[in-house]
């Protein structure tokens, strides 16, 4: 007889958790709810939907700005504070109350900048810098405008992105290359330079190098809303990832669900697989976990 995997265990014994320990369903954009169409999918709508009406709260979470990400939060009625920026954002669309904002300093900003400008590497990236909401660039390259396009956020060029850090600190700092390679080169050689209590790095796609904060991820930003604002546990969260950047999350999460497109070490770690999103994947987890 063959044995059974240890995913196939883990799976089967999260399938016999009781759905009604989870209070609270934590969602990524891009690659989770959100494909190519940039919008959400009438299943993964429903499923949502659903959920809701079993009072279970909805909660996104995203790298994306928050006023990228606002029309997605509004889209799946959430009541609760936004996660944007990886968590280095929360914020209540509703009351405009602003529960966490963490910056990177403007020193470190600036060791970024020089490291992203040396020669071999200035004319291969796109360089975001993130400010009050704001996107400032250097210039508008093509990775930019395709970015821009799919956020909806319009870019501020200003030549010379040490002006912008004056009188401000970014809340995240971030470079784009069509290159996976490099993008995996800057990754690795920024760890090494840079500890996890300086700075939180990781990718949200396979071409978006990020940086934030240290205390910025989306897993303490998913507990600050479980544990601080709602009362619960772990085990009362259920979240749903595609990728590096939802690693933390999917760790939290008494249920965790990584999307059939994540990359594999990111389903190495989820509860359960589930299909992709061009499948509706999202959809397909809900109904599996919070709805049967």
């Amino acid at each position: 007889m063959q044995k059974a995997s240890a995913t196939q265990l883990k799976s089967a014994a999260v399938v016999g958790m009781a759905t009604k320990e989870i209070k609270l369903l934590v969602l990524d954009i891009d690659g989770t709810i959100a494909g190519e169409s940039n919008n959400i999918n009438q299943p993964v709508r429903e499923a949502i939907t659903a959920a809701k009406a079993k009072g279970i709260q909805v909660a996104i979470a995203t790298g994306r700005m928050f006023r990228s990400a606002l029309r997605f939060h509004q889209d799946i009625g959430s009541t609760l504070p936004l996660v944007a920026y990886q968590g280095a954002w929360i914020q209540d669309p509703a009351s405009q109350q602003m529960h966490q904002h963490l910056p990177v300093s403007r020193e470190m900003a600036h060791r970024l900048l020089d490291y992203f400008e040396q020669p071999e590497l200035r004319s291969l990236l796109s360089v975001h810098f993130y400010v009050n909401d704001q996107l400032y660039v250097r210039e508008i390259t093509t990775e930019t405008q395709v970015y821009s396009e799919r956020s909806g956020i319009a870019p501020i060029a200003v030549g010379d992105l040490r002006q912008v850090l004056t009188d401000h600190e970014p809340t995240k700092v971030l470079a784009l290359c069509d290159d996976k390679d490099i993008i995996d080169n800057l990754l690795g050689s920024l760890r090494l330079q840079y500890t996890p209590a300086e700075l939180y790095l990781t990718k949200s796609v396979a071409t978006f190098f990020e940086a934030t904060h240290p205390f910025a991820n989306k897993g303490m930003a998913v507990r600050y809303l479980a544990e601080e604002l709602l009362g619960l546990q772990p085990s009362n969260v259920m979240t749903i990832g595609d990728n590096f950047n939802d690693l933390e999350m999917l760790e939290y999460a008494g249920i965790s669900v990584a999307m059939g497109n994540a990359p594999p070490q990111i389903q190495a770690i989820a509860s359960w697989i589930a299909p992709t999103i061009d499948q509706d994947g999202a959809a397909v987890a809900i109904e599996k976990f919070l709805l049967s």
